[in-house]
């Protein structure tokens, strides 16, 4: 894993070997032009947490755009890129550090508190005050059109569950209050020839639903039911989608927030990221919906706001299981 030291210290990479060796395996494919994809979606989200989408609506040529002033922003010296967009903490420029409780890895990223679906705090201030106008103007129109599908998607998987209200999965992404991110990740060639390392250590996101899309380099590893790793084979002009633990919540289990890490190899090519994390608003509750508990059925977690749980997942570490806290 990388291991980052001091501001102005030397870092240095400590070569190890990642458990759990990644295999090749096949992800559930959902193509958006086949009319009734609800319950694809669903066996998805039932047996792997994580699926990829084709055809799904949102211009090649809009995220292709977003990629090249993304890779435009990360070419610049390090120093700049903490003035133009501030120090994360958590929003903002970081690098190595992956929030505060003593993570790292290979990265280096930009990171934005949307409001209603649009990047318009402080960090996109600050980019527009550093010459970086082409990146907010692609962050807006991309986040607008991934915004918009998260709650078709969800909606779709509401029907196929039967939920009496349709919207019982979406709303809260699509609430105007809600409490979503956007994350811009950049993995510079790893120095480590011959050994694999931590891009981004394995976790759970703690949302409804992740929306991600990545350029033409490896990296990306979902953990199975069983514990294995399965290697994501790239695929810039798709989508992937991931359960985060509030969806596994609301179905009380039904769903899985998949587990996920990223991991470099001998690649010579930086992998770019870009991740939609659809949240509720912070005052929304979070409990197993009525239909997840018909007919006696147990509920596996209390009733919690989306505050407290976000409270509660910047005091862990990446790799911990946040929704222990929260089991009956």
């Amino acid at each position: 894993m990388v291991v980052a030291v001091e501001k102005g210290g030397v870092e240095r990479i400590t070569r190890v070997s990642l458990q759990g060796k990644a295999a090749a395996g096949g992800i559930p494919v959902v193509d958006l032009r086949r009319g009734e994809v609800g319950g694809a979606m669903v066996r998805a989200c039932e047996e792997v947490g994580f699926f990829k989408v084709v055809n799904h609506g949102v211009p090649v040529e809009l995220m292709e755009w977003l990629e090249a002033e993304t890779v435009g922003f990360f070419a610049r010296p390090e120093e700049e890129k903490e003035r133009a967009a501030g120090v994360a903490a958590p929003y903002g420029y970081g690098s190595r550090r992956i929030g505060c409780s003593g993570d790292v890895g290979w990265v280096e990223y930009l990171l934005m508190q949307l409001r209603g679906g649009v990047a318009d705090g402080p960090v996109t201030a600050l980019l527009h005050q550093h010459g970086a106008a082409r990146l907010c103007a692609a962050m807006a129109e991309y986040t607008a059109a991934v915004r918009g599908l998260a709650v078709a998607l969800l909606e779709e998987m509401g029907k196929a569950l039967g939920l009496a209200a349709g919207d019982a999965l979406s709303r809260m992404v699509a609430d105007e209050e809600s409490d979503s991110l956007f994350r811009l990740n950049h993995y510079p060639p790893c120095p480590a020839a011959g050994e694999e390392v931590t891009g981004f250590g394995e976790h759970t996101d703690p949302q409804i639903v992740s929306i991600l899309r990545a350029n033409e380099t490896c990296g990306l590893q979902i953990a199975l039911r069983d514990g294995n790793w399965v290697s994501v084979p790239p695929d810039h002009s798709s989508l992937f989608v991931n359960v985060g633990d509030s969806l596994e919540v609301l179905t009380n289990g039904r769903f899985r927030s998949v587990r996920h890490r990223v991991v470099l190899g001998e690649e010579t090519r930086s992998r770019v990221s870009m991740i939609f994390f659809g949240g509720p608003p912070p005052g929304g509750r979070l409990a197993p919906l009525p239909l997840m508990v018909a007919g006696g059925q147990e509920s596996l977690y209390r009733e919690i706001t989306w505050s407290e749980y976000k409270e509660s997942s910047f005091r862990t570490r990446l790799a911990d299981d946040r929704l222990l806290l929260f089991h009956r």
